[in-house]
């Protein structure tokens, strides 16, 4: 059932029109009662600048990597994030400058990856944003980067929006993957395209003669195009889901298989498994004008405090 409704939200067929069109009404309900609730809420301002990374299509924008990229050019940063399939409730602090100080089952799979990946930031995961952003404040961030954050409308910032290089249902909830109405897009200061402003970059390490694909990530076909050819089966759990060492183990003797071909948002929840794996790192080229209006926003926003 997952699979027919992921299916349906990202890449429909004639069938799948038909639920499409029953849910119609839902979707514009739940599309307008958006719509509202971000032209009459009153944003919160921080006193810093926050950048928010966000997008109107669930699942795969590349938004956790955009996020390391654009973190990893500054000193003094936090990362606020949701921490989506945490098992943790509440805030919990990540990371410190780098340095761990929880488990991936209380940070969940994104914020972990970019704990990991960012030594000179701090992390912190919170259901109320407002929350983390006033805490990274008081540990002395100087810049907050919002990692999904486009539908957080009380809180002042700069809208980063990243579109997909292709949409083929443009319904919002429940009939499509649209968080919101496609048009909402008016409302962020800087909408990005995949293969125009930004390029995936995929790189294979450790790879072996028979690999099975074990992932837990939304849509996960958008991996097809660059999987090797020794793929001898593919393995999808839910979004966010966490694995099972034994249940990989033997699995990959189901299939024969002689490593785990892995994303690093996947690999994250094998640590301590001493599974042979091969990987799947992602990294986004970003063009030079996008970080340079970012930059443009950032001294702005500083000199205005200034004065």
């Amino acid at each position: 059932m997952n699979s027919f409704i992921e299916k349906m939200m990202f890449d429909p067929k004639w069938y799948h029109y038909i639920i499409i069109i029953l849910l119609s009404p839902l979707s514009l309900v739940y599309g307008l009662v958006m719509y509202f609730r971000r032209l009459f809420v009153v944003k919160k301002s921080f006193g810093l600048p926050i950048i928010s990374i966000g997008n109107l299509v669930v699942g795969g924008s590349g938004k956790t990597p955009f996020v390391i990229a654009l973190a990893s050019r500054y000193e003094k940063v936090a990362v606020v994030s949701r921490g989506y399939g945490r098992q943790s409730k509440n805030l919990v602090q990540v990371s410190s400058k780098g340095d761990i100080l929880c488990t991936v089952k209380d940070s969940g799979d994104e914020a972990m990856l970019m704990a990991i990946s960012l030594p000179k930031a701090s992390v912190i995961v919170s259901e109320n944003r407002s929350k983390a952003i006033t805490l990274a404040k008081e540990q002395g961030a100087e810049l907050i980067i919002l990692d999904d954050g486009f539908n957080r409308v009380d809180i002042e910032k700069f809208e980063i929006l990243l579109e997909p290089k292709e949409v083929k249902n443009y319904f919002p909830f429940p009939s499509g993957a649209f968080r919101e109405f496609w048009f909402m897009n008016v409302y962020a200061d800087l909408v990005l395209k995949e293969e125009k402003d930004f390029i995936r970059k995929i790189t294979l390490e450790d790879l072996s003669s028979k690999m099975l694909l074990v992932t837990a990530i939304s849509n996960p076909q958008r991996l097809d195009p660059y999987l090797p050819k020794n793929v001898v089966g593919k393995v999808y759990l839910e979004d966010h889901a966490y694995f099972d060492k034994e249940q990989l183990r033997r699995q990959m003797q189901e299939y024969g298989a002689e490593t785990l071909l892995v994303t690093e948002k996947d690999r994250v929840k094998m640590k301590g498994f001493k599974l042979p794996l091969s990987k799947m790192k992602l990294k986004l080229e970003i063009k030079d004008e996008v970080f340079a209006l970012i930059d443009q926003y950032i001294q702005t926003y500083r000199n205005k405090g200034s004065k």
